[in-house]
């Protein structure tokens, strides 16, 4: 589980990291990526809409990314904004297919 000063909880936080972050799409996700001014710990953000499945799906989806995204935490930069779009296809897509699409673009954004 993320603690809370690892989590994105503000929409106006989720808008800039959207609208001013570097994305990366992969098959199952998108990620954002924004550097912020302070040092403060990495926080995770997570967009599951309806158009992935019912309240299940959804749940469980953004369950999945929210294990990954703990498991990745030391691998990112502090001070790093990133909000996880889940596609329709991650409602069909297994652990290790989500976990390829987030590192490959963990990789990539924040180095």
């Amino acid at each position: 589980m993320l603690a809370r000063a690892n989590r994105l909880t503000r929409g106006a936080d989720y808008k800039a990291v959207v609208r001013r972050g570097r994305r990366c799409a992969g098959a199952h996700t998108v990620t954002y990526v924004s550097r912020v001014v302070t040092d403060g710990p990495a926080r995770f953000g997570f967009i599951v809409s309806r158009q992935v499945g019912g309240a299940v799906v959804r749940n469980t989806v953004r369950r999945r990314l929210k294990a990954l995204s703990y498991a990745s935490l030391e691998a990112v930069a502090p001070g790093n904004d990133i909000v996880i779009r889940a596609l329709p296809t991650a409602a069909t897509a297994s652990f290790s297919e989500l976990q390829a699409d987030l590192e490959k673009c963990l990789a990539r954004r924040t180095a």
